[in-house]
């Protein structure tokens, strides 16, 4: 329950003022199917963390054990601090969307989050935690408590929360569980 936890509150965390959130607001902007949008966000993410996850887990096999604690909760410093830096709004093309709300969310979004912070994330807590499952959900949900409002909500939401102060704490908890993940290893 604890990898569930932590992985959900993590990525939803980083998710908020990043460039998928924006993708997001952009597309629900595009589209009125919002149903579509979601199911391609969630298609999109369950893939893309489910190997990120995976490939954590693969790299916490590969390394002594010795070292691991270091590498991983020494990236999570890192990503904290990456997180402090703001995303830049991307324009999508209209080119795309002859292949509607679902297809267009899908593809934008798999392909926004490749090497992302959230992705980078996902890795770091399939490592720390070797459970490919329950990192792959709890991510997956932090991305959809992320970005389903702005969904629905879009503009009128992010004009109400100051990015800069949930940037600020998001980094804190990433910087938090890697200082933590060194001082307990």
């Amino acid at each position: 329950m604890d990898t569930f936890i932590t992985s959900t509150v993590t990525v939803t965390l980083a998710e908020i003022g990043d460039k998928t959130q924006l993708l997001s607001l952009l597309l629900a902007a595009r589209f009125a199917n919002k149903t579509a949008l979601i199911l391609g966000v969630l298609v999109a993410t369950l893939i893309n963390h489910g190997l990120s996850a995976w490939f954590g887990n693969y790299l916490a096999g590969s390394f002594t054990s010795e070292y691991l604690p270091w590498i991983v909760n020494g990236c999570f410093i890192i990503v904290g601090l990456w997180l402090l830096i703001p995303d830049k709004d991307e324009e999508v093309s209209n080119k795309y969307d002859q292949y509607g709300a679902f297809l267009v969310a899908l593809g934008l979004f798999f392909i926004a989050e490749i090497g992302d912070k959230t992705q980078i994330a996902t890795v770091l807590l399939g490592a720390q935690y070797q459970s490919v499952l329950w990192v792959t959900i709890g991510t997956t949900l932090g991305m959809l408590l992320a970005n389903v409002p702005v969904i629905y909500a879009g503009n009128a939401l992010l004009k109400r929360i100051p990015l800069a102060k949930v940037r600020v704490m998001a980094a804190l908890v990433f910087v938090a569980l890697g200082c933590y993940g060194l001082i307990t290893s």
